[in-house]
């Protein structure tokens, strides 16, 4: 069975789904023309830049880390002392963050209109003004954002609030509505893709269309996500990917991470021809017990999701 390792020389504070984007001191005094003599004075004197560091101590610069050198060097050729560069490139961080700000502001009163409307729509049981709104919401943002972002909040807030007469029927309603199209969609993004993944989910810890919609956001044009049925029985998993033989295998469960877990994925691992990962709000919570082992985490963010499992079946990403 493949065997997912950790780098010998791993990294410390580092989020892993970055580390594609990191270059060593050498690297960045090649790119920039900075030797590396000034670029630890940067760091250590000024502050200046903060590159990542191994395990054994070495300097890691990311991407952000060479566009704030060149910036350095920018303002140090305009005649700036580079003891002053610094309030500079604080500022204009301040300043980025301000329009960061400002954009999510926007954003977030754009998804709740849509989420607002979605509800009255539901409300009145109006399929078709709902099938209206579900086509300009899909066809305004990728579908990332329109799922997580739009659709499946009001998808969760109509489950978790089911007090009032009639607000049980709403959500069966939408959630009728959102697995059929998510389904369609779901056939429609992998009808010409080879390779496969198989989608399992966790025995009694999701709904049926949050793993659709995991599928969904795993797929690719050159990747189709199968998802194996709801009620999948666990301890035949193996028995379904020797038949399949998938390029990876994913189980899916937004329950609270629990510790039996991490030792049902190892033994699952150790059975399987293919590579193991976790997705859902389980993997973010077993991230950390899972770090080292045969089982890769995913995530439970759709762009990141879908990164971390290219990433990892490339060969670029380790546990």
């Amino acid at each position: 069975m493949p065997v997912i390792t950790a780098p010998v020389d791993s990294l410390s504070h580092l989020d892993i789904a970055d580390s594609e984007a990191l270059f060593p001191i050498r690297e960045v005094s090649r790119l920039t023309g900075v030797n590396p003599v000034t670029l630890r004075a940067w760091e250590r004197r000024y502050g200046l830049i903060q590159p990542m560091r191994t395990e054994s101590g070495h300097r890691l610069y990311s991407k952000t880390d060479i566009e704030t050198v060149n910036r350095i060097l920018d303002w140090i050729e305009r005649g700036v002392a580079v003891s002053k560069v610094g309030k500079i490139l604080a500022r204009d961080a301040q300043q980025a963050e301000a329009i960061r700000a400002e954009r999510d502001t926007i954003e977030e009163g754009e998804w709740s209109r849509w989420r607002v409307l979605l509800m009255q729509s539901v409300s009145a049981f109006d399929d078709r003004q709902l099938e209206r709104l579900y086509g300009q919401i899909v066809a305004s943002y990728p579908p990332s954002v329109a799922f997580q972002n739009v659709l499946m909040p009001l998808w969760g807030e109509l489950g978790r609030h089911q007090g009032r007469f009639g607000q049980a029927s709403e959500w069966l309603f939408f959630d009728a509505f959102m697995r059929a199209h998510t389904l369609l969609r779901l056939q429609l993004a992998t009808v010409s893709a080879a390779p496969r993944v198989l989608l399992a989910a966790m025995p009694g810890e999701c709904h049926t269309l949050e793993l659709l919609v995991a599928a969904l956001l795993l797929s690719r044009e050159d990747l189709a996500v199968k998802v194996l049925g709801m009620g999948q029985p666990f301890d035949e998993l193996t028995l379904v990917c020797e038949k399949f033989r998938p390029q990876a295998l994913v189980v899916f469960s937004n329950h609270s991470h629990k510790y039996e877990l991490v030792g049902r994925l190892n033994r699952l691992a150790q059975t399987l021809d293919c590579p193991l990962f976790i997705a859902g709000a389980a993997s973010d919570l077993a991230e950390e017990d899972l770090a080292g082992s045969a089982v890769g985490c995913l995530g439970s963010e759709g762009r990141l999701m879908q990164r971390r499992l290219q990433q990892f079946l490339s060969g670029s990403l380790d546990t």
